[in-house]
């Protein structure tokens, strides 16, 4: 008796199953080239920036990303570009996205996470605070002209960006306030929209202020880094020597032109979210990726949207879609020192006007 007929006669399925499986036929899918199949027009509202961008970017990660062959008809640089873009500017599930550029679920899922981390890297080179005594000064002119509030270098906020449950003992900690799983991403604006700071690796249910006071940025300030420069910020944040806040209730005319001057001076952060999100949709429909791949996509989210603000491509195409609107939380408590600064700066510069 063979082989085949002492599994036979035990009935082992399973076995039986595997000694007639065939694999299924391999198959090629015909790749469309979307860098000449649409005009500029077209192609931004489906990859959300322009071809200017999208070579440049390209030229600044192609080593990182190219196929060691091109054996197997392997996916070209360029593609496996396009394919991340056109994930972040729809939110589809990854078979949606690789359909788009003719590959398997399983190929999209290790392009987006393997682009989205090359362009992450480029971070350091993109997303930069001011770091010479001529760009303090020339970003706290450029604040200024906005509503005539001193000394400021940035304006700071922190936005949620939906994720998918994470699993294990620490799930719970991305549940945030509303209920749903979330990063809690940090930010740091200028007054042309580009991102100066960006932190994602805080889970959901931690507080604006917690993130801030573990940042490099909250030591750089407390050091001097900057001088006595200010960063601006809403009533989520506690007021201090260096971030302040509006008040929660102003009692004169004083206060009243105080807070409007600092609430208009901070809006570069808002809109920031705004045109952010409203390029790449995916950071604000949620993530259904590992965490890491996740915070490599909200990285480079913010890397590719200042590649884009250098080029003058600063408003992307219109939605059918309502995104939602950032929410704080208002923190009653001040610190002594913190209030006595503010006082100070207020009779320093607002008490004249």
């Amino acid at each position: 008796m063979d082989i085949f007929g002492i599994f036979y006669e035990d009935d082992d399925q399973e076995i039986i199953e595997f000694l007639n499986y065939q694999r299924r036929t391999y198959t090629i899918r015909m790749r469309v080239d979307h860098m000449t199949l649409w005009d500029d027009h077209d192609f931004r509202i489906r990859f959300r920036i322009s071809k200017v961008v999208v070579l440049q970017v390209l030229d600044h990660i192609n080593d990182q990303i190219s196929s060691l062959t091109d054996r197997n008809h392997a996916v070209t640089s360029i593609n496996k570009l396009l394919l991340a873009l056109r994930f972040y500017a729809t939110g589809n599930f990854l078979i949606t996205s690789g359909d788009f550029l003719g590959v398997s679920k399983t190929t999209a899922s290790l392009i987006v996470r393997d682009v989205s981390i090359a362009i992450a890297k480029l971070r350091p080179r993109f997303i930069q605070m001011p770091t010479t005594e001529r760009e303090i000064s020339k970003l706290q002119r450029s604040f200024y002209q906005i509503a005539r509030f001193p000394r400021t270098i940035g304006a700071i906020d922190c936005t949620h960006v939906k994720i998918q449950n994470p699993g294990g003992p620490n799930a719970e900690y991305f549940r945030n306030r509303k209920g749903y799983f979330s990063i809690n991403v940090q930010t740091i604006a200028c007054p042309n929209l580009k991102i100066m700071d960006v932190v994602a690796r805080w889970p959901g249910s931690c507080h604006d202020q917690t993130i801030f006071k573990k940042s490099q940025i909250y030591y750089n300030l407390i050091n001097g880094k900057w001088g006595n420069s200010l960063i601006v910020a809403d009533s989520g944040y506690a007021n201090s020597r260096h971030l302040v806040t509006p008040f929660l209730n102003p009692r004169n005319d004083i206060e009243e032109l105080y807070n409007e001057s600092i609430i208009r001076t901070r809006n570069p952060v808002e809109r920031s979210y705004g045109v952010l999100k409203r390029r790449f949709p995916v950071l604000s429909l949620g993530l259904r990726l590992k965490l890491e791949t996740t915070q490599a996509v909200i990285v480079a989210c913010c890397v590719l949207h200042n590649i884009a603000c250098d080029n003058n491509d600063m408003d992307p195409p219109a939605l059918d879609i309502v995104l939602p609107e950032n929410e704080n939380i208002n923190i009653e408590e001040q610190q002594p020192e913190g209030e006595n600064a503010r006082q100070q700066l207020m009779q320093e510069y607002f008490v004249h006007f």
